[in-house]
């Protein structure tokens, strides 16, 4: 007698949402940035070791800025790239001309069983 269950089908996954990324950056940013203010003005009770959250939130600030700018030149540089592309699938494996084998490899042996 088994009992355990054989296994279901599996239903095929949602597909990715989409986001507005300037949104999620700026609501990002501005929570750093609440946190730098927060912190700032209760300096004085934090001890000693606890100070560095203030420069934590110093970094997400600037890094939220900093993406500000990156993503959209990103994305950007990708839709071109997939424009001068023609709409070949950039996922597949190029050849890339070399004849080694991977120490994982045996020449001639399958690895599938």
């Amino acid at each position: 007698m088994k009992l355990t269950r054989a296994p279901a089908e599996r239903r095929s996954p949602p597909p990715p949402l989409e986001a507005n990324d300037q949104v999620v950056i700026w609501v990002g940013t501005a929570a750093w940035a609440v946190a730098l203010v927060v912190l700032l003005i209760i300096r004085d009770s934090l001890p000693a070791g606890q100070r560095w959250w203030i420069w934590t939130c110093v970094c997400g600030v600037a890094f939220g800025i900093f993406a500000s700018w990156y993503v959209p030149r990103l994305k950007r540089g990708r839709a071109r790239a997939a424009a001068d592309s023609g709409g070949r699938d950039q996922s597949a494996p190029r050849d890339s001309g070399s004849n080694t084998v991977s120490p994982t490899e045996t020449p001639g042996s399958s690895t599938r069983s």
